[in-house]
């Protein structure tokens, strides 16, 4: 399967996991399987506010493309993330922002 993203400001999680030709979608399993290779499921199709696009089959591989959500500091591997070719199991996304910086604490003499 292969994934690309599409980055966008939100604050819903996403998490994806892959077993076969099934996208799980936030715990939602899309099952894939019935797409023949040269043909396309229109995004329409699926009911996933999370899929940015039609769902095609090309040589065999799945290609989709998802709404990576991110927040307001995400470093630059969330905004402009690469396609990933994803095996079975739960895939590991790019962060959703930049952990804040502690205050630093000020010295007394």
């Amino acid at each position: 399967m292969q994934i690309s993203f599409s980055p966008c400001r939100r604050d819903e999680p996403l998490t994806l996991s892959k077993s076969g030709d099934v996208l799980t979608i936030n715990g939602e399993a899309f099952d894939f399987s019935g797409i023949p290779d040269g043909a396309s499921l229109p995004r329409e199709a699926v009911s996933c506010e999370f899929l940015a696009s039609d769902v095609e089959r090309v040589d065999g591989v799945i290609h989709l493309t998802m709404i990576l959500p991110h927040g307001a500091t995400a470093p630059q591997e969330t905004l402009f993330p690469e396609p990933i070719s994803a095996g079975d199991g739960d895939m590991e996304l790019p962060i959703y922002e930049t952990p804040a910086l502690a205050p630093e604490s000020e010295e007394t003499p």
